[in-house]
């Protein structure tokens, strides 16, 4: 192999682990804020069920 060679293949090596950081913020960031705004989403629901519903059944008086 000639040196341009050598050169050329050190670089691509030493891009690919420097873009390995990026690459893995750009997936885990969505991710986390998917993962924020569904459970804030989830408490909401859950929230909204018990206003909704706050002593559950009350049919369970009448038998």
């Amino acid at each position: 192999m000639n040196a341009t060679v050598k050169a050329s293949l050190l670089i691509f090596c030493l891009c690919t682990f420097a873009l390995q950081g990026c690459i893995t913020k750009v997936v885990t960031v969505p991710a986390k804020i998917a993962y924020k705004t569904t459970k804030g989403v989830v408490k909401g629901t859950a929230a909204v069920a018990g206003a909704v519903i706050p002593g559950g059944d009350e049919d369970d008086e009448d038998d």
